[in-house]
């Protein structure tokens, strides 16, 4: 009997000890305690409220602070994503504004470097609890990884003439982009905490997330909020227009708030106040996209002009784009379709664009599905890298992302490179070895991009050991890194096509070109 006692003794103290491993010390930050859990040599917390939750009468404002709250909040399931601006608000809330940290630190006292995810999906859908998004990976490199949630789709970026007028600063429309200054503000006073350094934050995201923290980088609301921004087919250098195109996707305010009062008269209500009564699956749904607007607030200007200016926040940026993002947008089946909508689009520098980008003559090659690729990726890249080195005190660096099978001639996919988004589980470490895409050198890609990123975040250069040189970019030095079954440097993709495009932008902000925008 005895030796029986003895034994359930022991396994009632293995337990006890197991459960004790799985529950790390509370946290303290300035709404009260937290409880994470222990994760493989990490601490995670997962749903910690940055912000009141935006409902009822917080719908369509600016963040606000979130509630202080008794006790230990068990911190440790990702809180509901945002109402999607797409499909049905199944599974999502809009009670959504809390962020997920992975921190490998030791003690508070440690101050890591923290990497700053900003999660894409056309600044209509996302959510920080995609399975891509976990940061166990990057954190285990020697970074505290934080994702931040914000709102999307019409509940993220409506603009209307009555939200201005209630607004202090005379503003609507980019609520999304005030949910991400709120949560790195609240970084900044808390993230020591979890033994993160506040002074040295990277902020980074992919697609609609690149371009969000292209947007960061030239509003003053962020200025001092982070250090060191990295952008993953982002970036946002387009002039505005009324009708917009990918690659000039923003409006002005005037024309935003146009759109949301044609926006409100399809919900058949007469106020705002009757449209935040609303349940949020009787809200209806949007035409095209929700999109962040040039305010004057949150985003002052043109991002291109003011970068001419030398009105942005100057920190190092890496910023880059997949080899095919133009096929991951519904491309044109015909060269007929294609000519037809370059035309339309481009007005007189057309022909131009054509010889650069040119099509088939019975297809659609990558040669002319790169126009859509540049027009939307790859020239803000190349002149956000241009403009960073030319104007800022920071360095800028440069990648392209062509990493995927040589596919044979037979097959569906012969001539097609990198799509949009292939690149997150590389950075992130999450790739699918039994996927049928899989190559050789996959996993040597995924070390060598999460090396970069995580060294980037803690030195501002991702260059270190174990990885090749990365140099910076320049307009003398216009060095590219290439991941393409092996990290190597090689020359800006497209160089001569790109100018030609350039030619377009600039000719866009002449007088001319916005009078032809209209």
């Amino acid at each position: 009997m005895k030796s029986i006692i003895f034994l359930i003794t022991i396994i009632l103290m293995i337990v006890a000890g197991l459960c004790t491993a799985q529950q790390p010390a509370s946290v303290k930050v300035e709404g009260g305690l937290l409880q994470g859990t222990s994760e493989n040599g990490l601490t995670v917390y997962r749903g910690i409220p940055f912000a009141a939750p935006p409902v009822g009468d917080l719908r369509w404002r600016a963040p606000q602070p979130a509630a202080k709250w008794e006790g230990v909040r068990q911190a440790t399931k990702f809180a509901p994503g945002p109402i999607q601006g797409w499909g049905s608000p199944s599974g999502k809330s809009e009670d959504c504004l809390y962020l997920n940290v992975w921190t490998p630190a030791i003690s508070a006292s440690d101050r890591i470097p923290v990497f700053v995810w900003i999660y894409g999906g056309g600044f209509n859908g996302g959510s920080t609890s995609e399975p891509n998004y976990s940061g166990e990976n990057l954190a285990k490199k020697g970074v505290v990884l934080v994702s931040i949630a914000y709102r999307v789709g019409q509940l993220g970026f409506l603009a209307h003439p009555e939200l201005s007028a209630e607004s202090p600063n005379h503003v609507s429309g980019n609520y999304g982009l005030l949910d991400m200054i709120a949560g790195l503000q609240w970084l900044q006073k808390n993230i020591a905490a979890f033994g993160g350094d506040p002074n040295k934050v990277t902020i980074f995201g992919e697609s609609a997330g690149g371009i969000a923290v292209s947007m960061l980088c030239v509003s003053t609301l962020a200025k001092g909020l982070f250090h060191g921004a990295v952008s993953q087919s982002g970036g946002s250098f387009g002039p505005p227009r009324p009708t917009t195109f990918p690659g000039e996707n923003l409006k002005r305010l005037p024309d935003a708030e146009r759109a949301g009062k044609a926006y409100i008269d399809s919900a058949k209500v007469s106020s705002i106040v009757e449209m935040r009564k609303l349940s949020v699956d009787k809200l209806p749904a949007i035409r095209g996209l929700a999109w962040p607007i040039i305010d004057g607030y949150v985003i002052p200007d043109d991002q291109y002009k003011l970068y001419e200016a030398g009105k942005f926040n100057d920190t190092p940026i890496l910023v880059g784009y997949n080899s095919d993002e133009g096929a991951s947008f519904s491309p044109p089946k015909t060269p007929e379709d294609y000519i037809t909508g370059v035309k339309a689009r481009y007005g007189k520098f057309a022909e131009d664009l054509l010889k650069a980008y040119p099509v088939g003559t019975t297809n659609v090659p990558k040669t002319a599905r790169d126009l859509a690729r540049d027009a939307a990726f790859g020239w803000h890249t190349w002149s956000w890298a241009r403009l960073q080195s030319k104007m800022g005190k920071s360095k800028a660096f440069s990648y392209y992302f062509d990493h995927h099978p040589d596919f044979p001639a037979s097959s569906p996919k012969a001539g097609y490179g990198s799509p949009h988004g292939q690149d997150v589980a590389y950075v992130f470490q999450h790739l699918n070895p039994s996927s049928p895409e899989a190559t050789n050198t996959d996993q040597a890609i995924s070390e060598a991009m999460s090396t970069y990123w995580t060294n980037f975040a803690k030195y501002g250069d991702p260059s270190g050991t174990g990885v090749p040189v990365w140099p910076a970019f320049s307009d003398a030095n216009p060095v590219v890194m290439y991941f393409s079954q092996i990290p190597h440097t090689g020359p800006v993709p497209s160089a001569e096509s790109l100018k030609s495009l350039d030619a377009y932008f600039k000719w866009r902000r002449t007088p001319e070109g916005e009078e032809w925008a209209k």
